[in-house]
């Protein structure tokens, strides 16, 4: 069992920044490919990042490439978001997942059958001004 909570959401104006965070519980945060996902107002969840095991794999959706940075820290069993050059389309809820499949087979369920994945968040929300 995993628990997954996250923080670090709130206000900010488009083209700032923002991290948010993920703390994990149990032992075996390392065992699990973790990764993020959103949901903005009447819209459907999207696919955002995954990272491996490691922190070796990194996978992007392209609307956050190169903006977007996921990193995991496995002693602190943490995962981050670093968020630059928002926008006002980023505006949404964000949530942490986390499965003990490989990296690439998590960005594939969270982009296609996010319902799949093993673990999930309550999410922290994200509001980029224009």
């Amino acid at each position: 069992q995993v628990q997954l909570v996250e923080s670090g959401g709130g206000l900010v104006q488009a083209g700032g920044s923002l991290r948010l965070s993920c703390a994990a519980s149990g032992r075996t945060f390392s065992s699990y490919a973790m990764g993020w996902f959103r949901q903005a107002p009447e819209k459907e969840r999207e696919f955002v990042a995954v990272i491996g095991r490691t922190g070796d794999s990194t996978f992007y959706a392209d609307s956050v490439k190169g903006r977007f940075t996921i990193s995991r820290d496995n002693a602190k069993n943490t995962l981050y978001l670093q968020m630059n050059s928002l926008k006002p389309e980023d505006t949404a809820v964000y949530y942490c997942a986390a499965d003990p499949r490989p990296a690439a087979a998590v960005a594939r369920l969270l982009a296609r059958r996010p319902d799949d994945i093993s673990y999930w968040g309550k999410g922290t929300l994200v509001t980029v001004s224009s």
